[in-house]
């Protein structure tokens, strides 16, 4: 079938994108599934800042590709092999299809599935095939078995979450990646417990999911840090105890004075060495700093070896939230609903897909938290 997408052909194009429009939307060709996968009509899309990683080059990507990896929509038509989805099922998408049978996805740990991270570098679905191609034949790859920025998707059944009905599509978007990543690295890889003090440095959509996720844990204290005050201001809102400019020469004292010495847990969010360090400065012996972010390959955290071992320090990477999606995705629709985590407060822009680059915009400048393409 033919259907709408945006195309990226070349990472590193000049700012603003806007004008050098490094994502071209166009109409490709969008093959069946097969065994095992499923066609998803796409209601709504996240633009994260995984994906301006790629089109700016610091998160190299085989192309040209189909962008997109959070996504939310209903199930179109299912390929052979798929019995437990029915069409007109709402279904919530994930970037690391899990396999079921390596060794990560048998110990319980899908995010690290091994063929999944083979088809996510290879920019195919996890069974090694790509569905997108130009209207010419020319091949197109799929962004982490996703490709959601397009008004169709054929995804592996091992990429979707089934999700309520009636949960508004547009929110239910930004629980693939956003919430599943930074609620999921405090739950499930800090494993922070009732009374704790947190930091969370870079208050983008994952940092601000990391931010509410400690609040409903019962952190004491978070403490929220960024460069932007508007992200300050937001985090405020949202509940943060205390928030910071993480521009002040003073910051790290701060933060140790009005904690008694650090945070027990420390989060960054911000896809910068330099967060990472900070993120650690403000940690508290015997304390755990946590990353979720996706700095350029090249880049290098100079970790002081010493105060690692004489203050019994803890760093630790959590990817796609250390989660289980299945089990962890209706969970925190759960807390949602509850009240307990303002997801949709995350969502501060809808825009269309004919403005994506422009979204991109406003992305690599801070100005927006999350934006949902809305098909």
């Amino acid at each position: 079938m033919k259907i709408r997408a945006a195309v990226l052909e070349r990472m590193g194009m000049p700012l603003p994108y806007a004008k050098s429009r490094p994502v071209a939307i166009e109409t490709v060709e969008l093959d069946p599934p097969g065994p095992g996968e499923v066609r998803v009509k796409i209601a709504a899309a996240g633009l994260c800042h995984s994906d301006l990683s790629v089109v700016n080059g610091d998160r190299p990507r085989p192309l040209p590709m189909v962008l997109g990896h959070e996504a939310a929509g209903v199930v179109d038509y299912l390929g052979p092999g798929v019995t437990d989805l029915q069409r007109g099922d709402h279904v919530a998408l994930v970037f690391v299809p899990s396999c079921g049978h390596c060794a990560p996805c048998l110990e319980g740990r899908p995010a690290l599935c091994e063929p999944g991270a083979a088809a996510n570098a290879a920019g195919t679905l996890v069974g090694g095939q790509r569905r997108l191609h130009r209207l010419d034949g020319t091949p197109l790859h799929h962004q982490v078995g996703v490709s959601c920025f397009a008004e169709y998707a054929v995804v592996a059944r091992g990429s979707l979450v089934r999700i309520d009905p009636d949960l508004p599509l547009d929110v239910a978007a930004v629980f693939g990646c956003a919430v599943l990543t930074g609620v999921g690295a405090v739950v499930n890889c800090g494993r922070v417990p009732l009374g704790a003090s947190v930091a969370v440095v870079g208050l983008g959509g994952v940092g601000l999911s990391a931010l509410l996720g400690a609040l409903a844990c019962g952190a004491r204290q978070v403490i929220a840090v960024d460069r932007l005050d508007e992200k300050l201001a937001l985090a405020r809102q949202l509940g943060a105890t205390h928030a910071f400019n993480a521009g002040d020469g003073d910051l790290v004292a701060t933060v140790k004075h009005i904690t008694g010495g650090g945070v027990e847990y420390a989060f960054e969010m911000a896809s910068s060495v330099d967060a990472l360090a900070l993120a650690y400065a403000v940690t508290r012996r015997g304390g755990t700093t946590v990353t979720a972010s996706l700095p350029h390959p090249d880049h290098r955290f100079p970790l002081p070896a010493v105060n690692l071992v004489a203050e019994e320090r803890t760093v630790k990477g959590s990817y796609l939230g250390s989660a289980v999606p299945a089990r962890d995705i209706p969970h925190f629709v759960s807390l949602f609903r509850a009240g307990k985590l303002a997801v949709d407060r995350l969502v501060t822009q809808r825009i269309a897909l004919d403005d994506i680059n422009a979204g991109f915009d406003r992305l690599a400048s801070g100005q927006a938290v999350r934006q949902v393409i809305v098909f």
